[in-house]
């Protein structure tokens, strides 16, 4: 099923591919939206952050700015597609079996997403790319079938979910500290350090600590730099995007998402161990500034990781898990310098 749609912030030619499809993968049907000016390029497949945080995603169609990297260069250059993954925003539905939320379904979705863009557009080889928890995807899905892909681009890299939360909890409880901040200093003192595997409700004290310490966000000191509102108004603006879809996103989709299985499944990864080496080129941007994927654990997974075709490591000044406007220039420029004309990367971080 094919739905054609205006843009708001830059065309795509007529002779260009500019959809939102409906396709089914793993069982149910979901969503993609597919923009380049020349069908013909190479296609660049994104994996979105959450669970069920779709952005970029298919409510991204039309505009520059996508909370990760810009996009307005991106397809000229690459077929972009955007995955909005099952039980979010246009890919939700209430009669998806919450046992299907799990961490090895979303990597077989994932999977045979690939597959049948590799099918349709004719390239033995895609790229990927993918953002926080989409990269808990993506790293395993390259490591599996690395004949699949040109490329592995990572943002904001989550190696090991546990360590990456006790130093969460360890940088909001140094905070609250400093600060003498008795309400969070008490509930992180009783919820103690993790990992959490009781229940979501213990697992959900240090989310709600970071989300009220702007974790994902810093202020680099002017009006562009990226805020929960203008990710949420993305969203908001989206030509295809209801507030219906929005709001299966951040509640729906949510509640879907975070099954006592998917809990466990966050809290027993470790791809210090389970991915050591990777067959593709890969390269690696985080934010400087970040307090919501560790930098320091993300880094060291790098310097450790065995990659024959190359890797590179870039660091975004001025962002934090989402990333400023300037940044997100950049990275565009990272994606189509690099990773697109870079095919013999040195390991080097930058």
């Amino acid at each position: 099923m094919i739905f054609m749609g205006k843009n708001n912030d830059y065309s795509i030619p007529v002779h260009g591919i500019n959809t939102i499809e409906k396709l089914e993968i793993g069982g149910v049907m979901q969503s993609i939206l597919i923009q380049s000016h020349n069908p013909a390029n190479p296609v660049l497949l994104f994996i979105h952050g959450g669970p069920s945080m779709p952005v970029p995603g298919v409510s991204c169609r039309g505009t520059d700015y996508a909370l990760i990297t810009c996009t307005k260069e991106l397809v000229k250059h690459f077929t972009v597609v955007y995955w909005d993954q099952r039980g979010t925003g246009k890919s939700y539905s209430k009669h998806i079996p919450k046992q299907t939320m799990h961490l090895e379904q979303f990597i077989r979705d994932a999977a045979q997403l690939s597959d049948q863009l590799r099918s349709r557009f004719g390239q033995p080889r895609i790229h990927l790319a993918a953002h926080s928890w989409g990269s808990v995807i993506g790293l395993p899905l390259i490591h599996r079938h690395p004949e699949k892909f040109h490329s592995y681009t990572a943002f904001s890299q989550i190696t090991n979910w546990v360590e990456n939360d006790k130093l969460c909890y360890n940088w909001l409880l140094d905070k609250a500290k400093r600060t003498d901040h008795s309400g969070m200093l008490k509930e992180l003192s009783e919820v103690g350090e993790p990992p959490y595997l009781e229940s979501f409700k213990q697992w959900s004290v240090i989310r709600k600590w970071l989300i009220r310490n702007n974790s994902m966000f810093h202020d680099a000191g002017d009006n562009n730099s990226a805020t929960f509102y203008k990710t949420l108004r993305i969203m908001l603006k989206s030509p295809d995007y209801s507030l219906k879809d929005v709001f299966q996103s951040f509640v729906s989709g949510f509640k879907l998402a975070y099954t006592d299985e998917m809990l466990r499944d966050l809290n027993s990864f470790d791809f210090f161990s389970e991915v050591r080496r990777v067959e593709v080129p890969v390269v690696f941007i985080h934010g400087s500034q970040e307090k919501h994927v560790m930098p320091e654990l993300a880094f060291r997974y790098f310097e450790n990781l065995e990659a024959p075709y190359g890797k590179k490591f870039f660091w975004a000044p001025k962002s934090s898990h989402a990333f400023h406007p300037d940044d997100a220039k950049a990275n565009e420029r990272i994606l189509i310098e690099h990773v697109l004309h870079g095919s013999a990367l040195r390991s080097t971080a930058i």
